[in-house]
């Protein structure tokens, strides 16, 4: 470590970081490699490290508390938790949300990357909840092209959930030569609510989900994904994913935010992951955000997907059962505690 990023430690451990309405958040224990680990490096090197578990979020100020616990959980689960690296994507306050994260995670291997927002916003739909509108929330779409071209793998996690297993587990599922990702799929789930009457209706639309598919179609969930990004860009897949886009514009064939494009490309032709690495639907329904129970199985991974998040929950005092399982990782400072500096 140089003088100069020590000295930067230093400052930023002695400031309050402060959140909206001056909250701030605790920093949380290093966490260290078992013996067996092997080392990655310590400068920039690290960024493209093949020795290295990489992982993509995205950051910004509305989900931040979620970010803090994911990346919490993931520490505090991995056997070799120094050799894991972050790549955030963020649209704005980089600077600041940077340095929440060295004043948690001072001793994180992590990057920033920005992300302009300009050529997504205008080919974003509206849908059933606003919060899927957000352009953060299609960065996932754009990581081959906003990511190191070094970088051949990478894990995507959303905000809101939790790890409770060691990540590299899922880093290193088997993905066959002929496909681009893997994600827990759900082929009980009835598919055809994900689309509208006209996109099934136009034969010439609704023929895609039949052709060059390994399997039939299933849905997954874009918030839990290993993608395999030199094949992503090798086969051009952002171009894919956006002509779909560019014709939800035209004629209205989906509701349900970023997730139908990637159903249209990817649905049939994943690597299937155990469902234990995505119990989603803990959030709820897109509407209300009822309480639900997690699915028959193992856990390895929680997820609030839905319109309830469990620190909205918790605040407003009428959490659901599960989200006390979150509670442990989250690193909010109690409001009591804080002095305004």
């Amino acid at each position: 470590m140089n003088a100069i990023y020590f000295l930067y430690l230093i400052m930023l451990s002695i400031s309050t970081v402060s959140f909206a309405a001056g909250e701030r958040f605790k920093e949380a224990p290093e966490f260290f490699n078992s013996p067996d680990c092997l080392t990655i490096e310590d400068d920039d090197g690290f960024v493209c490290s093949d020795k290295a578990v990489h992982v993509a979020m995205t950051l910004d100020t509305a989900y931040l508390r979620g970010s803090m616990a994911v990346i919490l959980s993931v520490l505090q689960h991995s056997s070799c938790p120094q050799n894991i690296v972050f790549h955030f994507v963020t649209s704005k306050q980089t600077h600041r949300l940077q340095n929440y994260v060295v004043s948690s995670f001072p001793y994180l291997k992590f990057r920033i990357y920005p992300y302009d927002v300009a050529a997504i916003s205008g080919l974003i739909s509206t849908s059933i909840r606003s919060a899927l509108d957000s352009p953060l929330n299609y960065a996932r779409n754009y990581l081959a092209d906003i990511l190191p071209t070094c970088l051949s793998r990478v894990v995507y996690l959303d905000s809101d959930l939790i790890l409770v297993d060691d990540i590299s587990k899922l880093f290193t599922t088997h993905i066959p030569d002929d496909v681009v990702l893997a994600a827990p799929e759900y082929c009980n789930a009835n598919f055809t609510t994900y689309f509208t009457p006209t996109f099934w209706s136009n034969p010439s639309l609704s023929i895609t989900l039949s052709l060059n598919r390994r399997h039939s179609p299933c849905y997954f969930n874009t918030g839990v994904m290993v993608i395999e990004l030199k094949k992503w860009r090798e086969g051009d897949y952002t171009r894919k994913i956006i002509e779909w886009m560019e014709l939800q514009k035209r004629i209205r064939i989906y509701e349900l935010g970023s997730l139908p494009p990637f159903l249209l490309v990817f649905a049939g032709n994943i690597a299937p992951v155990d469902h234990r690495w995505n119990q989603h639907g803990l959030g709820g329904d897109n509407f209300r955000g009822l309480c639900r129970d997690l699915h028959p199985g193992p856990v390895s991974l929680l997820h609030w997907s839905g319109k309830g998040k469990p620190w909205v929950r918790l605040d407003s005092g009428v959490p659901c059962p599960l989200d006390a399982l979150w509670v442990p990782y989250d690193l909010l400072e109690p409001r009591f505690d804080l002095i305004e500096s």
